[in-house]
C-alpha cells in the first residue's frame, strides 16, 4: 500500500488530503483528543479506542431536539416522516452497537516504538511505529443549503506477516472528525505521545473513574468548569446546553454501561510486551526520522516567525 511521504498535500475541486505517515513529523498542531479516544495512557503504552457512543449521541439529540422544535411550530406530518428517516436509522443502529462487544483498543508502545493491533479472530499485529500510515482528507459538497465539508483521520497499519493473504495485509480505521487542522490535532496525540512522552497529550480518562454517581459527577463538572469560565457561561452552555442540546447525563450513562472499564487486550504476550522496559533497552528513531523531524521542526519555526 504506498502512501504519499508526510507533508504532502493533494488538492482537488472539492477535495483535500494531508499526509501525515509514515515517518511521522510534527504537523504543526496542538495535540488535542477532539473525540475522547484516549482510553488508556501510562509512561508505556497509549489506548486509542474507535467506539463513541458520545459523538453519537451529540450528534443525534440535537437533531431529535431540532425536529421536536420545528414540528411544535410546524405541525405536519411530513416533518415526522423525515425525522424517522434521517434520526430513526442512525438510532438504530447505535441501539445495535450498544449490544454488541467494545472493540479493543489499538496500543501504542514508546518504550518498544511499536503498535499493537488487534485483529480478529484472536490473533493481532506488532507494527513497527514508523511504519504507520496517516492521512487527514475533506470531502466538500455544495447544494441549495451551501457547502458542507466532511473529513476523517485515517490511520493505517500493515502486516507484518509477509506470507500474509491478500485480504489480510492492510487494516486502517477512521475518526470522523472532520479533516484538515482537527484530523492533524487528533494525529499529533499519538504522534506527540509517542516522539516526546506522555506529559505533552492531555487526556479526558479520568472519566472512567466512576467512584461517584451521574448527578455527583455532572454537578464536580459545573464546579470545574464554574471556576475556569464563571457561573454564567458554565450555566449557559454546560448546564442548559449540556443536558438540553448535547445530553450528557445520557452519555454518562452509556458511557459507563460500555467502557467503566475500557476493555483490555487480552492476550498474554501482549501483556508481557506491555510491560517496562529499562531505559538502555529502549528503541530509538532511526537516523531518517530523526532528520525529517529536525527539517520540518526548522520549517515549523520559520512559519511561526513569519505569522
Amino acid at each position: 500500500m504506498s502512501t504519499p511521504p508526510a507533508g504532502t498535500t493533494k488538492k482537488r475541486l472539492f477535495s483535500r488530503n494531508d499526509y501525515l505517515a509514515p515517518l511521522p513529523i510534527p504537523t504543526g498542531e496542538k495535540p488535542s483528543d477532539v473525540l475522547n479516544t484516549i482510553w488508556r495512557k501510562n509512561e508505556v503504552f497509549l489506548d486509542i479506542g474507535n467506539y463513541s457512543i458520545g459523538s453519537a449521541v451529540m450528534v443525534l439529540w440535537p437533531m431529535a431536539m431540532l425536529f421536536l422544535l420545528m414540528s411544535y411550530i410546524t405541525p405536519d406530518p411530513l416533518m415526522w416522516g423525515g425525522a424517522l428517516i434521517i434520526i430513526g436509522i442512525p438510532t438504530l443502529f447505535l441501539i445495535q452497537g450498544l449490544f454488541r462487544d467494545v472493540p479493543l483498543p489499538v496500543r501504542f508502545n514508546r518504550q518498544r516504538r511499536e503498535v499493537c493491533v488487534p485483529r480478529e479472530d484472536g490473533e493481532y499485529w506488532i507494527v513497527p511505529w514508523e511504519s504507520v500510515t496517516a492521512a487527514a482528507t475533506q470531502q466538500s459538497s455544495v447544494s441549495q443549503a451551501g457547502k458542507a465539508t466532511m473529513g476523517l483521520l485515517i490511520i493505517g497499519f500493515e502486516n507484518p506477516d509477509p506470507q500474509a493473504k491478500e485480504d489480510n495485509k492492510h487494516f486502517w480505521f477512521g475518526f470522523n472528525c472532520g479533516g484538515g487542522t482537527t484530523a492533524m490535532a487528533l494525529w499529533e496525540c499519538m504522534r506527540s505521545y509517542m516522539e516526546i512522552g506522555p506529559d505533552a497529550v492531555e487526556d479526558q480518562t479520568a472519566r472512567f473513574d466512576r467512584s461517584k454517581g451521574i448527578w455527583a459527577t455532572y454537578l464536580d463538572d459545573l464546579i470545574k468548569a464554574a471556576k475556569l469560565r464563571g457561573w454564567f457561561i458554565t450555566a449557559l452552555w454546560e448546564g442548559f446546553c449540556g443536558i438540553f442540546i448535547f445530553n450528557t447525563l445520557l452519555i454518562d450513562v452509556l458511557e459507563r454501561w460500555k467502557l467503566n472499564p475500557p476493555p483490555e487486550l487480552p492476550y498474554p504476550d501482549i501483556i508481557e510486551w506491555s510491560k517496562p522496559l529499562p531505559p538502555e533497552q529502549w528503541a530509538e528513531r532511526s537516523p531518517e526520522l530523526e532528520v525529517a523531524i529536525a527539517t520540518r521542526e526548522a520549517e515549523l519555526a520559520v512559519i511561526r516567525k513569519s505569522a
